[in-house]
């Protein structure tokens, strides 16, 4: 396992993002560092309801993880808000009527918000030196077209164009609801309900397959590379003329 200094987790606040969280407090897996700084990316999408759920998921996991532990060993937990909200309508919610023919007619919501999640997280990450973006992504929610491998391969591709390694050290080991609910309960932490489950897309229902995610993907991390290109160097007006009105429309016909 290497030593790191700072790890950042997409954190919902849902069991398998809680568990994540426990595992790089505790160093309890093999494959999640226990650091000396975790930041817990709560992203917000303009969509989520329960507001406080998360928090409130943070702030119990943190008292009962710190009883457990001596105190001259305590990770430091920040939560942080950032919100994607701005990529996520750029991405899809502004576009869909132009993008969805391009794929199949296929419902990609979840696709580009998470796109949109993970490019805020790189972002933070540059911005504060943080080399390991984790993802408690799941096996046995491999439904969702942006938990798997097609989604999961771009995105740790896309994030190693800047340094970060992304990994999802718990894909295979939850691929059984009662592995993360053991895992939890030994913790004494909350082991049902989920963050996932307070957004107005988490169940909108698509057909889409790995094939029109990669596509899309193919169309838009190109898009998001050159954003946050233009984020980190402080340009913003050059970074918001990345989603303006008819741009990406031209990019696909190009």
């Amino acid at each position: 396992m290497i030593n790191i200094k700072d790890s950042a987790i997409l954190f919902s606040g849902g069991t398998d993002s809680l568990a994540l969280y426990a595992m790089s407090f505790t160093g309890s897996h093999t494959s999640v560092p226990k650091p000396e700084r975790i930041h817990l990316l709560n992203m917000l999408n303009g969509m989520s309801r329960f507001p406080h759920f998360t928090k409130n998921r943070f702030d119990t996991a943190k008292i009962i993880l710190e009883s457990h532990s001596p105190k001259e060993k305590l990770p430091e937990s920040l939560l942080i808000e950032l919100d994607s909200g701005r990529l996520f309508q750029g991405l899809w919610l502004d576009r869909y009527e132009e993008f969805m023919p391009r794929y199949n007619g296929k419902n990609l919501v979840c696709v580009a918000c998470k796109a949109a999640m993970h490019t805020r997280a790189i972002i933070y990450c540059l911005e504060n030196d943080v080399k390991l973006l984790m993802a408690g992504y799941t096996k046995k929610q491999s439904y969702y077209p942006e938990q798997t491998p097609t989604f999961m391969d771009a995105m740790n591709a896309f994030s190693e164009k800047f340094g970060i390694r992304t990994t999802y050290p718990v894909f295979e080991d939850f691929s059984e609801e009662t592995v993360s609910k053991h895992y939890l309960e030994d913790q004494g932490l909350p082991s049902t309900g989920g963050g996932e489950r307070k957004c107005l897309f988490s169940q909108t229902y698509t057909t889409a397959t790995e094939n029109e995610t990669g596509r899309y993907l193919s169309d838009m991390l190109p898009v998001l590379e050159e954003y946050i290109k233009y984020k980190i160097a402080g340009e913003p007006k050059a970074a918001a003329e990345c989603f303006r009105p008819g741009r990406i429309k031209e990019m696909l016909i190009a």
